[in-house]
């Protein structure tokens, strides 16, 4: 038996598959954000631990036996996030998240003070990434900065109270803006752009490699064996594609959750920082990922559910499983910012185009092409870099709606496949790296692809309409960039 454990933004999931990769139980315990100030956004590192904590202790309860037999545990989680460290191991503030746009002016500084960051990193410096932040602290909070002692990531942070290792995996690395992304390995170049050193990191290992043992005193608590490894692990994407069987060059995927991601695997280092596309390690050796990112995708749809007072699926049942026509009203989808292909921190979101005869249903729909265009626009810059794509799988919590499964195939045009599983991906991908740490068995027997539950082709009619409406739609950001910004 082998467990997941998802560090999610806005929850912790936790899943048992059993030996033939077979779903057996999940649970899941919700988290939430602070915005303390515009452009902020942080979470208390300890709620992450105690929500994993809680989460497996429900496995524990409603599955003894499976849990009890688990041999591997695997961890992925939200990227980028910020965890500072004292000499004591205790968070010195809260985490700073991907979601984060305080850094803005740090990232042209960082970009000064090391210029070849790009060749190195394969990245542009966005507020996201990690970097940036500790840039940031050191202007803002020199008190706190002169005491980190430790750079964590979410998922690193938990793997550390799980069991007393400092150390990460190559994908969530690769985010950091500190990897020599190319070589996989820490850049004392780019860490010394930010005041750190290689004693400020923990040390790396690849995503199915052992990275740790479950402490003594959790696998009483839970039962377990007293040799549970802990595998390296994954950020949130490339666990995805793990779980989604991502591993080999050309596939591709869209994940519709608080963000919006677009994700394809390379078999070498291609970045294309120009385009705003990041290019980070994949989950397993030899294998990289270029990845297109939107901060706010099925986040604009609660967004919307939150401002009108109803829940998404009350919004969502009376357009139907399809529309025959794009809006008349517009979207963009800013609402923290956005990273491909704009890398603008500032950007805002905006409805456009509303009359007096515009209702709920137009706004919802509206939305909900926003984030198709958007997903439009990582396409075309991934295109840019290498070979189009043909397919795509749709995972994340917005793969549950069957309109913007239709909706998407229209506006990308290409095929969307809807997939099993495709809402607890993240954690799927991560007890699979689990299994493999713990067992070496070969990527190519464990990363299976998920069944497809349902297709959706592009028609010819509403892709039409959709080009003429994504051709207004992309006048929209440079037109209100002054005013809305």
């Amino acid at each position: 038996m082998f467990l997941g454990l998802d560090v999610g933004t806005s929850g912790v999931k936790a899943v048992l598959e059993d030996e033939a990769g077979v779903l057996v139980a999940s649970a899941a315990r919700p988290l939430s954000l602070s915005h303390p100030q515009p452009l902020w956004s942080e979470q208390d590192p300890d709620h992450w631990v105690e929500a994993v904590l809680g989460a497996v202790d429900d496995l524990a309860r409603t599955h003894p036996r499976e849990t009890a037999a688990v041999r591997g545990i695997g961890l992925s989680g939200q990227m980028h996030g910020a965890t500072l460290l004292g000499r004591d191991g205790r968070p010195l503030r809260p985490a700073i998240l991907w979601n984060d746009g305080r850094s803005q002016a740090e990232c042209a500084e960082l970009e000064r003070r090391c210029p070849e960051l790009h060749a190195i990193a394969g990245n542009l410096a966005m507020p996201g990434f990690t970097a940036p932040k500790l840039v940031w602290v050191a202007k803002h909070e020199p008190e706190i900065f002169a005491q980190v002692a430790k750079v964590l990531l979410p998922k690193a942070y938990v793997r550390y109270r799980l069991s007393g290792e400092m150390a990460e995996d190559m994908s969530d690395a690769a985010g950091t803006l500190w990897l020599d992304v190319g070589a996989r390995r820490w850049s004392e170049r780019l860490l010394a752009a930010t005041g750190l050193g290689l004693n400020h990191m923990p040390r790396l290992v690849e995503g199915n490699e052992p990275s740790a043992v479950l402490s003594r005193e959790l696998a009483q608590r839970w039962g377990m064996g007293a040799d549970v490894v802990i595998a390296g692990g994954a950020g949130d994407n490339a666990a995805s594609a793990i779980g989604l069987g991502a591993i080999t060059p050309g596939d591709a995927f869209l994940s519709l959750g608080t963000s919006g991601v677009l994700f394809r695997v390379t078999d070498r280092f291609a970045p294309a920082p120009e385009a705003a596309v990041h290019a980070f390690c994949h989950a397993l050796g030899g294998l990289w990922h270029q990845m297109g990112v939107m901060l706010s995708a099925a986040a604009s749809l609660s967004w919307l559910a939150r401002i009108l007072g109803a829940p998404e699926s009350a919004l969502l049942a009376p357009l139907g499983a399809s529309v025959d026509r794009p809006s008349p009203v517009q979207f963009l989808p800013y609402l923290d910012g956005e990273r491909t292909p704009h890398n603008d921190a500032h950007a805002a979101g905006a409805l456009v185009g509303l009359r007096s005869a515009a209702d709920r249903g137009d706004l919802v729909q509206a939305v909900l092409e926003g984030v198709a265009f958007a997903s439009r626009d990582m396409l075309a810059a991934l295109g840019r870099s290498d070979q189009p794509i043909a397919a795509l799988d749709l995972v994340g919590g917005g793969s549950r709606s069957l309109l913007w499964a239709q909706i998407m195939a229209d506006v990308l045009g290409v095929t969307v496949h809807r997939v099993e599983e495709g809402e607890v991906g993240a954690a799927i991908g991560a007890s699979r790296l689990g299994r493999l740490a713990a067992t070496g068995a070969a990527p190519a027997d464990v990363c299976r692809k998920p069944r497809r539950l349902q297709s959706f082709e592009p028609r010819a009619a509403q892709r039409a309409a959709y080009d003429d409406a994504y051709v207004r739609w992309r006048k929209l950001y440079p037109a209100l960039k002054e005013c809305i910004s």
